[in-house]
């Protein structure tokens, strides 16, 4: 007999349908934490970049996604005997209770510094080894070299100047430039990695997210590279035909309209 369901608001109603799927889909239903883990960050992008649209009718469409996710991650678990999505709501209230003692006890914290310095030291009393655990190895590289900048700031160690954060920037660039012309690839690939990394401690320095700096470039990028392409293909000719001269005239064009 068919189940004639209709959407709610209810959440109890979603984990429902996600144990319906489970039991009656075939393709849900061989579904493992590992087959759709890809999925999940895939949801988690398409949500940032309707961020980044400030699309948020598309926002809500997306974090849907992030939900089902979650619950289905969850029924999984269930299935075995791990975890449960009510353990999940349990796990998550009991965290942020407690590493926000300044809200939900009798700790003070006067600002943001302080919320995040306290973060950290409740986070090491949890058994952390390190202040930089918990930063997942897959992030992106940006955002990871972020995170941990942050981390380590939250605890002290950072410029105080960034009169320093800058002579850093030209010494790991005078150290590039150096194995550049030695030619010693595997050298340039570290000194490389050590420009990047100082370039985005200066970003931080004045509130700019790597990530999201480097994404709007190659946004711009791409509709300026497009807008050669159109034009190109209105001349009757292709990137091939063209010489490096029209396509850099058309950036230029771009460059004003794009």
């Amino acid at each position: 007999m068919a189940d004639n369901r209709e959407p709610t608001h209810n959440f109890d109603d979603l984990v429902d349908i996600v144990e319906i799927l489970r039991d009656e889909c075939p393709w849900d239903r061989k579904q493992t934490h590992q087959s759709i883990k890809d999925n999940l960050i895939e949801e988690a992008y398409e949500a940032v970049e309707s961020i980044d649209n400030e699309d948020f009718e598309e926002l809500q469409k997306e974090l849907g996604d992030v939900l089902l996710h979650v619950v289905f991650h969850s029924r999984i678990a269930e299935q075995t005997d791990t975890f449960s999505i009510s353990d999940v709501i349990y796990s998550i209230q009991e965290k942020l209770i407690r590493r926000h003692p300044h809200v939900f006890g009798d700790e003070i914290a006067e600002d943001e510094e302080q919320v995040a310095e306290n973060w950290e030291n409740i986070k090491m009393k949890e058994g952390k080894t390190s202040v930089l655990d918990g930063i997942p190895k897959q992030l992106p590289a940006l955002i990871r070299a972020q995170r941990m900048q942050e981390k380590a700031a939250n605890v002290g160690f950072d410029w105080p100047e960034f009169s320093q954060v800058w002579e850093k920037i030209e010494e790991e660039l005078q150290e590039f430039k150096e194995v550049l012309e030695d030619g010693d690839s595997q050298k340039s690939r570290e000194e490389f990695g050590d420009l990047l990394f100082s370039l985005v401690n200066a970003g931080r320095f004045f509130d700019l997210n790597a990530e999201d700096s480097l994404r709007s470039t190659n946004k711009k990028f791409t509709k300026r590279f497009q807008y050669i392409e159109e034009q190109l293909n209105q001349e009757n000719k292709t990137l091939s035909d063209a010489t490096l001269e029209d396509m850099d005239k058309h950036w230029n064009q771009a460059k004003e309209t794009k």
